[in-house]
């Protein structure tokens, strides 16, 4: 596997400008994927913020398991950390990550009228890897699309407050990614997911590793039902061949698409390709 880097000029250029931002910023909301909510964690992230409030939302609660959800909320309780599991495209969860921005702003507030200033609208960042879904979190929370969504990476490219309500007012910014993807097998969890460019990665590749990864799960049998083909004793590239060969007219290109097409628009089912760490 050739190794996995993608930091695209817009994204360093907003990251700049997202830094600059942080000063003005009351609260932070850091989005991470459901399927690979650590492999989707930016490290630099707490050194950014500092002591400044976050919240942590979960989204594409969809993609995984009411099990998996489970575990990862134990988990993340374990660490003394609150998720807030979310599924912004269908508004599930967004009412819950709403309350607590509003109680961060009373908090806020109370500091400013200690300090004889007027009250103001709690300022909040939503910040996260590309295509995590920070956008469609945005026209939730404002009940209606007003900032670009779509289910690819690098479609928001500069930053915008948006007036929430009264009470909130949210920046929205790009996707940010280390400058250098050290942990090449979070690189991959990634590409697969999505929330990297495509111009980082052989898709071919990808859609093997993919297909590898799914046999170490109970969730392999997706396969077979969905393609009416078994992966019993393949490799995920040899698989890619057979899948071409019998549903493709020997196209890998079409068969490569159509894994990872299928398990990133939820037609393979529920897959988490992450556990909590023991």
């Amino acid at each position: 596997m050739p190794v996995i880097q993608w930091y695209p000029g817009h994204i360093a250029k907003a990251e700049r400008a997202l830094k600059e931002q942080l000063k003005r910023v009351d609260l932070v909301l850091e989005v991470r994927d459901a399927r690979i909510p650590l492999a989707s964690h930016h490290p630099q992230l707490r050194a950014w913020i500092g002591t400044k409030p976050r919240l942590l939302i979960i989204n594409r609660l969809d993609m995984i398991s009411q099990q998996m959800r489970q575990q990862w909320l134990n988990w993340f309780r374990h660490q003394g950390e609150e998720p807030y599991f979310t599924d912004a495209h269908e508004g599930i969860g967004i009412k819950a990550v709403t309350k607590a921005a509003q109680l961060v702003g009373v908090t806020v507030n109370e500091k400013r009228r200690d300090r004889g200033l007027l009250p103001r609208p709690v300022r909040a960042v939503v910040i996260g890897f590309p295509n995590v879904g920070k956008s469609a979190l945005i026209n939730r929370l404002l009940g209606k699309k007003i900032v670009p969504s779509a289910r690819r990476p690098g479609v928001t490219r500069q930053l915008r407050w948006v007036r929430i309500s009264e009470d909130i007012e949210l920046l929205d910014a790009p996707g940010v990614i280390p400058v250098k993807l050290e942990n090449q097998e979070n690189a991959i969890k990634l590409a697969i997911c999505e929330d990297i460019g495509e111009a980082a990665y052989d898709s071919q590749l990808i859609a093997s590793a993919f297909i590898d990864l799914l046999l170490e799960l109970p969730e392999a049998a997706a396969l077979k039902t969905r393609y009416n083909l078994d992966v019993t004793g393949m490799t995920g590239e040899a698989y890619l061949e057979e899948l071409a060969i019998k549903r493709y007219q020997g196209s890998k290109e079409r068969a490569t698409m159509a894994v990872l097409n299928d398990f990133r628009t939820g037609n393979l089912g529920a897959i988490a390709l992450e556990f909590p760490p023991i």
